[in-house]
């Protein structure tokens, strides 16, 4: 009897050990980035040309975000304030004009290379790493390119991907990174070839590279799961250029609109290597171990000057590049299995800043006052324990362009053309006045209130203003002095080393080299005097006044 008793002890002893143990576990962080995605393309989102299984079966497993927002309208800057938490403007990232290109807000700025997030900035894979999670990033990084600012010495353990702002699908395709609505445009050839990397040792991949991020990530599960784990899938797709395979792309004969018919076959792609996560996860029995976030990093381009893709923001207004809801207002998701309710819907506003607080938080991290965080930790409002907003106001300055929203109102200023239809890459319009729109009621940002509604104007002016006075330095919307007029001839004659009265790419330095094809606005492969004198003078004109 004793022995039996001895048996049973020990028996209880590991199920006890095991319970706790899993009852102790930290939830593995899971956060899916798509890129350049149109708001209504998701079946989700109400989209009907594009399926979109995988994607919509996660949204009915969690929560969707109807007014879910990133704090920029492009690339890089959403990606460091979703990384930190915090607004980009904090240290100047966001450029107050020409995609790509901006003003340092300080000295320390200027010296940093382009789009690269600051040494002083700390990662959520920094804070988690911390908390003894394995960390990792498969896809896309855009937050420098040099080796101080490389993803393994920001916390993250593992990389597979590229460090710039985009990549070619697969070898051999033209790489038309700004198509006109045809598909048409500028083959900036293999530079967008041959750029990933396992750490920091390049790497041959010959698959298509969406299906390759799917591949890599299920490994980074299979690798980790046993342990926390922090994984950040940050998809390329649906960015330019348009590269789909034969397989995918013949689903979509129907679709006559070529470049639609390529960006449903990419949406696919990127479907089905978030399905197989997904189902790596469940066959590691980690669904409910697992807390998921999926966002676009801003809205689809519409539009020719940001790399125009086909992609629908039905049924917003504007474009990726453009403080409009359409570029800033974004499908988001999130779902943690049996500890988020599913298949609800929130409609207060949040962003993604609010990603590192709401990690931290249910990994047991305790958020510290002086990491003066932006974002706000939602578990509260997720779990149905508060009610109350998760933020007073929201704040954009993207590309020269303003924004804030608060409760349902929004007042906004963006590039004027915007009204007329198309942009090109080469043009710089001026930005509207002020207006004003209740969300509402008027989602589509369609009729402008400014008139009747003067003291709400001047009620959210100052409530921009306010915020934009603690970044770094106020811009935007302050009056910035001109370019001098021997400024462009000056960087010309000390670039142009042969003479010919243009900037070649290999002559090309700093912000000229890495946004090289959105400068050379008409695409003869020199940046030519009056291209430069453009972009200087977007950098000084967009004074938000």
């Amino acid at each position: 009897m004793r022995c039996t008793n001895l048996l049973f002890a020990a028996m209880a002893a590991v199920v006890f050990t095991s319970v706790a143990a899993a009852a102790e576990r930290k939830p593995n962080i899971l956060i899916i980035m798509a890129d350049d995605l149109g708001y209504g393309d998701l079946g989700f989102q109400g989209g009907r040309d594009i399926p979109t299984p995988n994607l919509d079966a996660l949204a009915r497993s969690g929560v969707r975000f109807t007014s879910g927002y990133v704090s920029a309208s492009w690339c890089s800057p959403t990606r460091a304030g979703l990384l930190t938490g915090r607004y980009q403007e904090r240290w100047g990232h966001e450029p107050t004009g020409g995609h790509g290109q901006g003003v340092a807000a300080d000295e320390k700025a200027r010296a940093r290379p382009p789009l690269s997030l600051p040494l002083s900035e700390t990662t959520i894979a920094d804070r988690l790493r911390a908390a003894g999670y394995a960390t990792g990033i498969v896809g896309k990084w855009h937050l420098g390119t040099t080796p101080d600012y490389h993803p393994q010495q920001r916390g993250f353990d593992e990389l597979f991907g590229f460090l710039g702002g985009g990549h070619s699908y697969q070898n051999g395709l033209p790489n038309i990174v700004f198509p006109d609505r045809t598909g048409a445009g500028q083959d900036v050839g293999s530079r967008m070839e041959g750029n990933i990397l396992r750490g920091t040792e390049s790497v041959e991949e010959p698959g298509y590279l969406t299906d390759a991020f799917g591949r890599e990530a299920v490994s980074f599960i299979e690798r980790h799961q046993d342990d926390p784990f922090f994984l950040y899938l940050s998809f390329n797709a649906v960015h330019t250029p348009m590269h789909a395979d034969d397989v995918r792309l013949a689903k979509f004969a129907a679709i006559k609109d070529p470049v639609r018919r390529t960006y449903a076959a990419m949406t696919l792609a990127m479907d089905d290597a978030i399905g197989r996560v997904i189902d790596k996860l469940k066959q590691a029995d980690l669904e409910e171990d697992t807390l998921i976030f999926f966002l676009s990093d801003n809205g689809g381009p519409t539009i020719h000057k940001f790399a125009y893709n086909a992609s629908r923001n039905t049924p917003l207004r504007g474009s990726k590049g453009t403080s409009l809801e359409g570029g800033i207002r974004v499908p988001f998701v999130v779902s943690w299995k049996g500890h988020l309710p599913a298949g609800e819907v929130y409609d207060q506003p949040v962003i993604q800043l609010d990603i590192l607080p709401t990690a931290l938080a249910a990994a047991g991290v305790e958020a510290e006052p002086d990491w003066k965080l932006d974002g706000v930790n939602i578990l509260p409002q997720l779990e149905n324990r508060s009610t109350a907003p998760p933020h007073e106001a929201l704040y954009w300055l993207t590309i020269g362009q303003t924004a804030v929203r608060r409760g349902d109102w929004k007042l906004v200023r963006y590039m004027n053309k915007i009204d007329e239809g198309d942009v090109h890459r080469s043009e710089n319009p001026p930005l509207t006045p002020h207006r004003l729109y209740n969300l509402r009621d008027d989602i589509g940002e369609t009729r402008d209130l400014a008139a009747s509604e003067p003291d709400k104007v001047e009620e959210l002016k100052a409530l921009w203003d306010k915020w934009n006075a603690t970044m770094t330095e106020p811009r935007g919307g302050q009056s910035q002095a001109s370019p001098s007029p021997d400024r462009a001839l000056s960087i010309l004659s000390t670039l142009d080393t042969d003479s010919d009265k243009k900037i070649s790419e290999s002559e090309a330095q700093g912000g000229l080299k890495q946004n090289f094809a959105f400068i050379d606005g008409n695409g003869d492969g020199g940046i030519d005097l009056g291209e430069l004198e453009a972009i200087l003078e977007s950098v000084a004109a967009q004074d938000g006044r």
